[in-house]
């Protein structure tokens, strides 16, 4: 097949480009809640992932956009906005000819796994998903929504110590078929491991871009 160029001509302003822009997968890649496209780890792993093969776009919710504009700090937008911006991206790629993929940092992670459920994609990456706001473990709390009604495979890349849900709180949870949950080695939120477990921040984060790379080569059409 051969692949349209990436309508970039079309896209808002201010988006990064990881990888081959004319690869025959593309990662569309939403920040987490407090930080932004050019957090480092945002950067650091669209890096590791983008290949020959991959395509990575980072972009940013309007509430982002505007935090950026005005230099200070601004909270989320509900999950309907953050949605609607996420399908907007999802669509101008439609008929690209490429393997659409979803992914995400936590709350970014959230709203990609909300839209795998509507749109026409190979899949989605929840990177730190938050299982449940910190020290909220209620079972009314937990946001499990998302993940069940999920209708692609789904990739959940979460730190054994993640404080939105750690590999104890969700011992014997169950999961939905069709997603798979992946733990990283002593990682935090953010995939952070403690100095004496002998792994850097970098290693585990190339374990997770590993593993991401697997998963869309898995994810065949």
């Amino acid at each position: 097949m051969i692949l349209s160029p990436l309508p970039t001509e079309a896209l808002p302003a201010g988006y990064r480009l990881d990888g081959n822009p004319m690869a025959p997968n593309l990662v569309l890649l939403a920040h987490g809640a407090g930080a932004g496209m050019d957090h480092p780890f945002m950067t650091d792993f669209a890096a590791l992932l983008g290949s020959d093969e991959i395509a990575v776009i980072r972009f940013e919710f309007p509430y982002m956009i505007r935090a950026r504009d005005e230099g200070k700090r601004r909270p989320p937008d509900k999950l309907p906005r953050l949605t609607e911006c996420y399908q907007q991206w999802i669509k101008a790629f439609a008929g690209s000819g490429r393997r659409l993929f979803l992914a995400g940092k936590s709350m970014g992670g959230r709203v990609a796994t909300v839209c795998g459920a509507d749109h026409d994609v190979e899949g989605v990456i929840a990177l730190g998903y938050p299982f449940h706001p910190v020290g909220k473990t209620e079972p009314d709390k937990w946001r499990w929504e998302p993940i069940q009604a999920c209708q692609v495979p789904l990739l959940i890349l979460q730190g054994q110590r993640d404080s939105f849900g750690s590999e104890t709180e969700l011992a014997g949870q169950p999961l939905p078929s069709g997603t798979t949950l992946e733990w990283i080695t002593d990682g935090d939120h953010s995939l952070v491991p403690r100095k004496r477990s002998g792994l850097s921040e970098q290693d585990n984060l190339k374990r997770a871009a590993d593993l991401a790379r697997g998963f869309i080569k898995g994810c065949a059409s």
